[in-house]
């Protein structure tokens, strides 16, 4: 065991969408194999692959020092909402679409994972969740944290409803639309920025609202602080079946009787970059923007 490594146990973790996904979860586990690191593989990845190594999530969380998530955005933003109470890193490696949360391409997976495991080259940040709570004559009945947003919006496709917004305590305003978007900084480059919201860098401490289809030119997206409580009331008139969307993978149902309260969580994701991360070069690489003169 080399005593100078910074991580030592290292987990596996995410769902391949195809087969040659599964290939890297392969390839990663004999690179490390060979380099004699402890390795803790996801359970039904390691029985798709029949390796000694399968663990359950939970115990992963409690022993392993870093975590390799392999796969697309989707994958990382269910494993950041996990992991994010155990307080342990994770370094995505992509094999998605996008790729704004997972740094690592495939073609260079091990001389990246060179730098960072065996020569301390990286980067740690630490980026905020949102909490989604729908509270019932004064109790809270459901709750879920997001790392990119927290989405109310009807069940139903094409309809609209009717709510007020309240911030620390404070009516904020009234809104008529498709619904709400409330955003982190991670997830501004996301649903938010579809929607026509702003684009917040990662180390803000801000959250963004940002409405869906709303019936008055005048709404527009509205940043206010990190620290902000939000809470939500919806119009009686009109008895919709509602939902509070975590991520686009957990959803709350509620009634228009229902409060939603959106505030930081507690918990924390933290992420691993590679030394030369620049999170403007992200940017311009996955939105398409132009190249520098010089």
């Amino acid at each position: 065991m080399n005593k100078n490594r910074h991580f030592q146990t290292i987990g596996i973790v995410g769902k391949p969408r195809y087969e040659s996904a599964l290939e890297t979860h392969l390839a990663v586990y004999n690179w490390l194999k060979d380099r004699h690191y402890t390795i803790l593989v996801e359970a039904k990845i390691a029985q798709s692959l029949n390796l000694p190594n399968s663990t359950e999530l939970a115990e992963i969380g409690q022993k392993a020092d870093l975590i390799i998530v392999i796969g697309g955005d989707g994958n990382m933003l269910g494993m950041a909402r996990y992991f994010a109470p155990h307080q342990v890193p994770l370094i995505g490696i992509n094999r998605g679409n996008l790729g704004f949360l997972t740094d690592i391409a495939p073609q260079f997976a091990f001389e990246q994972l060179y730098s960072c495991l065996e020569k301390g080259e990286y980067e740690l940040e630490e980026r905020f969740l949102l909490e989604a709570i729908v509270e019932r004559n004064g109790k809270k009945i459901a709750s879920s944290k997001a790392l990119n947003e927290v989405v109310i919006h009807p069940s139903q496709v094409t309809r609209t409803i009717e709510f007020e917004v309240y911030i620390d305590g404070k009516f904020a305003f009234t809104q008529l639309s498709d619904g709400l978007i409330i955003a982190t900084p991670t997830g501004s480059t996301a649903y938010s920025l579809s929607a026509g919201g702003p684009i917040l860098t990662p180390n803000m401490n801000a959250i963004a609202l940002v409405p869906m289809y709303p019936h008055t030119l005048s709404s527009r997206p509205l940043v206010i602080d990190g620290e902000s409580h939000i809470s939500m009331r919806f119009a009686q008139h009109k008895q919709l079946a509602l939902e509070v969307s975590c991520d686009g993978q957990v959803d709350l149902p509620f009634t228009p009787d229902d409060r939603i309260v959106v505030r930081k969580s507690s918990a924390k994701l933290k992420l691993l970059h590679l030394k030369d991360y620049n999170y403007f070069t992200v940017l311009a690489s996955k939105l398409g923007w132009g190249s520098k003169l010089f």
